[in-house]
């Protein structure tokens, strides 16, 4: 069974014990998001290669999406899918204000040169700026990547968006990063560990260990239960295997490792074969490198008497079953390794205050959340009568349900939780992986929103007090026209694209010109974004100039009909008094304008072009309409 399928299938499980209704079932299986990339770089050699990368978010009902990049030959949709869905409820079981997300680049690292991954990175960063934030996705590393690449993230992402040490975590410290965060994640399998050995009356010292996976979440593993008086009598690599039945020296073969890239070799211990490391006699278990290492095949010749789920979904629910009946003890990775994405929770926490924590307190403040996160996990056991994983699902599940509910949500279209960009069919995408001319695929994303009706927007589904609310129907419009700039719809005889938004009076853009959404439509702005170091929040400040200029000439040009015709069209926006001020008001813009700003009049008529090149887009051929778009993109 592969990863989607078991992780649905645990989730399912959980979903009955709590009793969920079925549309929130539904609502919180579907991914929030799913994207594909293509990466074009050029190698060392000239040459161009191309590969594909995914980021799927999962859910954000309790917070900014959160979630590493990994890169690996073997990184294909649905496993970034249940990675995505295992971290919402992940964080959730640690009770950290995020949600859930993965993302991956099909390729093989160690054959990349440090300036081609750099390339690379940089591209897909580039691909998927718009879709992460500070308050939207947070990336971390993860196989494959390090904090080198977060580091290059981090560039790329400030290029488009200005200084965001925020957007990403495990970064170089240097950029921000935090103390602890390198030993994090095997640092919370420690503190997990002492948490069930306490509470089955033992601890790390004097029992043996067998540590499948010696990168940094099986290294600092290793070295922080040696540290503690525990026995780890054998460890495993891609290099690999190496055994002591009476212990291995860890600092010593940790300095063997970094001087020769490998485990063989070590004269501290004997080689064994690496496939026999997870049958190997121990008292505790740990895997920390792939996942479905732990299936039907081996599950009945595990010796070990504790499992720590140190990597993600390491264990079939077939081999789940059988160890549960040989009475193994498991505890689960939506706990075991959430250590790593707590330390990454702190380190977002000091770049958005501005201030880095001591050591001390970061190892303080995991263990802390360790420890009250085992104390509900055995709450939702005890409440529920399950094993260690249910009670694990179902805190995460009931979290998030209760934080969707909260938020009102449609829990029966997830489509509700991202009017602008959906995707009409996520099986077709993951069926097309080699097919990726487009920079950005998602199945046609398409404008979303139930107030679009046939073209034009129901101002039945505006009125408010028995009032159309116009602020409302200028800001639905400005993110649909923002939404097309974007996303050129085709358009046919059968389905022709239709633009009629004249719906919207002058008189309205005049009256609502306070808007920056109106402003936006109507005449040109220049927006400087500055962010605060407030704990609560990240607050945007837009400074507007040239306000309500294209409003202010609409005026202008409709007072003139009155006087030549009589028709009192400016009647519509007041009474007198109004009219004169704002007539005032005009005729000082006009007056008093400064000579180097009547140049940018002609930009407002190349504004008004928009929709001419939109049309020719949705008509051309793909090629030219791919053309046109990038044309308006650069405008």
């Amino acid at each position: 069974m592969n990863a989607l399928a078991a992780t649905n299938r645990n989730f399912r499980q959980a979903a009955r014990i709590l009793g969920l209704d079925s549309k929130i079932e539904k609502s919180l299986l579907i991914p929030f998001r799913e994207i594909k990339v293509e990466c074009t770089i050029p190698k060392d050699d000239g040459t161009l290669v191309s590969y594909v990368g995914f980021r799927v978010q999962h859910d954000n009902s309790r917070g900014p999406m959160k979630g590493g990049i990994r890169y690996h030959p073997e990184v294909d949709p649905d496993e970034v899918n249940a990675l995505a869905q295992l971290m919402t409820w992940k964080t959730a079981v640690a009770d950290i204000p995020y949600g859930g997300a993965k993302g991956g680049i099909g390729c093989t690292p160690k054959d990349l040169s440090t300036s081609e991954l750099e390339r690379l990175t940089r591209v897909f960063t580039q691909k998927i700026h718009d879709l992460i934030g500070v308050n939207t996705d947070v990336p971390a590393p993860d196989m494959g990547t390090n904090a080198q690449t977060m580091a290059w993230i981090l560039d790329e992402y400030s290029k488009f968006h200005g200084h965001s040490p925020a957007v990403v975590t495990g970064k170089p410290i240097d950029l921000g990063g935090s103390l602890g965060r390198e030993a994090a994640t095997g640092r919370g399998v420690v503190y997990a560990t002492e948490a069930l050995l306490a509470e089955h009356g033992k601890s790390v010292k004097g029992l043996t260990f067998a540590i499948q996976g010696f990168g940094n979440v099986g290294s600092w593993a290793a070295r922080l239960i040696h540290e503690r008086g525990g026995k780890v009598i054998a460890v495993s690599d891609i290099t690999g295997a190496v055994k002591n039945p009476d212990g291995i020296d860890i600092p010593a073969l940790l300095q063997h490792k970094d001087a020769t890239g490998k485990l063989a070799d070590f004269s501290g211990a004997d080689a064994m074969d690496s496939n026999d490391l997870l049958t190997h006699e121990c008292d505790v278990l740990i895997p920390c490198a792939l996942g479905g290492v732990l299936n039907r095949e081996n599950a009945g010749d595990i010796k070990a008497k504790f499992i720590i789920e140190a990597a993600n979904h390491p264990t079939d629910p077939e081999a789940d079953e059988i160890l549960s009946k040989k009475g193994v003890t498991i505890l689960p990775d939506i706990y075991a390794n959430a250590g790593g994405v707590t330390v990454s929770y702190f380190e977002w926490v000091q770049n958005i205050q501005g201030f880095m924590w001591e050591e001390e307190k970061v190892n303080q403040e995991l263990k802390r959340y360790m420890t009250k996160a085992f104390n509900n996990i055995k709450g939702m056991c005890q409440s529920h009568n399950c094993n260690l994983r249910m009670g694990a699902f179902t805190l995460g599940v009931n979290r998030v349900a209760r934080a969707t509910q909260l938020r009102g949500l449609k829990l029966a279209e997830k489509q509700e939780k991202s009017p602008f960009l959906t995707i009409d069919n996520p099986k077709e995408l993951r069926d097309d992986i080699e097919d990726s001319k487009n920079s950005v695929e998602t199945s046609h994303p398409r404008f979303c929103d139930e107030r679009w009706k046939n073209g034009t927007w129901d101002l039945n589904m505006f009125v408010k007090q028995g009032r159309v609310d116009w602020d409302a129907v200028i800001v639905a419009e400005a993110k649909r026209r923002k939404f097309l700039e974007l996303y050129p719809e085709a358009s046919s005889n059968e389905e022709p694209v239709l633009f009629r938004s004249s719906i919207i009076p002058w008189w309205a853009w005049i009256v609502h010109s306070h808007l920056p959404e109106a402003e936006l439509l109507n005449g040109q702005t220049s927006c400087l974004y500055e962010y605060s170091s407030s704990v609560q929040q990240k607050t945007k400040f837009c400074m507007l100039f040239y306000f309500g200029r294209a409003a202010m000439v609409g005026f202008f040009m409709a007072y003139l009909v009155d006087a030549l015709t009589g028709l009192d069209v400016v009647g519509q926006t007041g009474n007198f008094v109004c009219k004169a001020a704002l007539f005032v008001t005009v005729i000082g813009v006009v007056l008093f304008r400064r000579k180097e700003d009547l140049g940018n009049l002609q930009k407002l008529a190349d504004e008004a072009t928009y929709y001419d090149k939109q049309w020719q887009a949705s008509w051309q051929s793909p090629e030219s309409s791919n053309a046109v778009k990038e044309q308006i993109r650069k405008e």
